[in-house]
């Protein structure tokens, strides 16, 4: 508990895990925490963790977690000192950080303009690039027309790909293969973009053959203190979403690893960065032999990362805490020699979904939904047995961490902690983590960011798997008749394994 800290009361913006993982940072501070939710999360886990909680409206999150007058008026409504927007929803709307900010309220993240100033892709690169940090050869045409986008492409040659840019998660972005793909792709770029971030600008990019998608977590404070904590290997991903995290990555050597993290930190320093962020950069491996030589700036995320706690585990240190201390004006809370790396650590993401049928989004009650509790293995989740997976957000369950000496030991216990986590309700994308975990290609370290695009159709399996029945059992034998309320529930359940 710190007892002068000017933050007393915090609202978190958000829901799910990464509300419960904010609240528990608060009640470690003794700050009083305020949840927000909508009229579908009157029962999460979230609103009962907090120490109070205010409704923000209807289910869609337009109407809800996306609408600043109402978050705004929520913080008023309960007094608040400042907001965590965590990510998602509001965490990098640099509007959101300037009402904050009008309001009186402390934001839990960067300045607005850094928001802004880093949000545009366009901006970002200019910015990196001129503090010497190398960008992915690239152009962004003054003539935002069809045809000048088409020109732009050619100026960079092909393949390539047109990006948004504003937002992320892969929206607004095309890969051109060859010139008579270039007018469809560009349209349907700019209008997906203008949908789903009101923005259609677009630039181009020369397509990176195979990369490994490798981020550096990055902090600064008020007091012009710049640190890094260095990587984590997000290249197992799907459609540009991250699926399984880890620290440290298995293709950065010592040499890498001081380039990226400098590199990164330069790039905070110029852009007056402060808080938690993280700088994603393109790793190229093509040159073969030893170091590889060569990697790109891909953006900056001006958040708190869904896969922060590969980070917290790998250092010891607790990221959303400094966090808060940060906001509040105090300088970061560790010395350099506190920043050391140790063991390895290795993240999955557990989602109510279906890869079978094209990874469809899964919704329901949750029938049974019990944590393993084995040494070494965290989870942070945002749902509970006879809760729901809602309809209306992104299905994320919770995520699993393990952590163990070497990166064989921390594969084997994820693996051992999935395979002993049932639920019954709703499909998981449990077996499909596991045989991601068990290939070969992974365990080698050899995966790259198009790995999935390309075998994710073998790795999700078949929809006619059944779970063992002994296990099915056994798992079930000693819970409330109340908890199994439909017996087709049982055709939803996840083999493991």
């Amino acid at each position: 508990m710190v007892d002068d800290l000017v933050i007393r009361r915090l609202l978190i913006a958000n829901r799910g895990e990464i509300a419960v993982r904010i609240i528990r940072a608060c009640n470690e501070l003794g700050i009083e925490s305020v949840a927000v939710y909508s009229d579908a999360d009157a029962r999460a886990p979230h609103v009962f963790a907090a120490d109070r909680a205010v409704p923000l409206g209807p289910a869609p999150a337009i109407e809800s977690y996306l609408s600043i007058p109402r978050v705004i008026d929520a913080a008023r409504q309960a007094r608040a000192d400042a907001v965590h927007p965590g990510y998602g929803f509001l965490a990098e709307n640099a509007a959101f950080a300037a009402a904050c900010a009008a309001a009186g309220l402390i934001f839990v993240g960067p300045p607005a303009d850094v928001i802004a100033r880093m949000g545009s892709k366009i901006e970002a690169r200019r910015l990196v690039a001129a503090a010497g940090v190398t960008v992915v050869p690239g152009e962004t045409p003054a003539d935002q027309s069809d045809s000048g986008v088409a020109d732009a492409l050619q100026r960079v040659g092909l393949p390539a790909l047109v990006k948004a840019s504003a937002g992320g998660g892969g929206k607004g972005m095309r890969l051109v293969g060859a010139s008579s793909e270039a007018r469809d792709a560009i349209q349907a770029a700019r209008r997906e973009a203008s949908a789903a971030f009101g923005d259609g600008t677009l630039y181009v990019e020369r397509l990176i053959e195979r990369p490994h998608h490798v981020e550096v977590q990055v902090f600064g404070d008020h007091h012009g203190r710049v640190v890094h904590l260095f990587e984590r290997e997000c290249s197992v991903q799907r459609r540009h979403q991250k699926i399984i995290e880890e620290s440290p990555s298995p293709v950065v050597s010592p040499q890498l690893r001081h380039r990226m993290t400098s590199a990164a930190v330069a790039a905070a320093v110029a852009a007056g960065y402060r808080n938690a962020g993280t700088v994603e950069f393109l790793v190229d491996l093509s040159t073969g032999g030893g170091d590889p030589a060569r990697f790109y700036f891909l953006e900056m995320n001006t958040r708190l990362q869904v896969e922060h706690p590969v980070t917290e585990e790998s250092t010891g240190l607790d990221l959303v805490r400094a966090q808060i201390l940060v906001a509040a004006g105090e300088p970061l809370p560790w010395a350099d020699e506190d920043i050391r790396q140790r063991g390895h650590v290795i993240e999955a993401r557990l989602y109510a979904e279906d890869p079978a049928n094209d990874f469809l989004p899964q919704a329901g009650a949750l029938l049974l939904y019990r944590e393993p509790q084995l040494p070494g293995v965290r989870i942070d989740s945002g749902v509970c047995q006879d809760g729901d997976v809602s309809i209306h957000y992104d299905p994320i369950m919770a995520k699993v961490i393990a952590a163990a000496e070497t990166r064989a030991l921390a594969i084997a216990k994820l693996s051992a902690a999935l395979r002993a986590f049932p639920i019954l309700g709703v499909r998981t994308n449990v077996p499909f983590l596991l045989r991601i975990l068990a290939d070969r290609r992974f365990q080698h370290g050899d995966i790259d960011t198009g790995f999935l695009d390309r075998e994710g159709t073998d790795l999700a399996g078949s929809t006619e798997e059944m779970p063992d029945f002994v296990r099915h059992v056994a798992a079930l034998a000693d819970q409330p008749q109340s908890a199994i309320r439909n017996p087709q529930s049982a055709m939803k359940w996840d083999p493991w394994g």
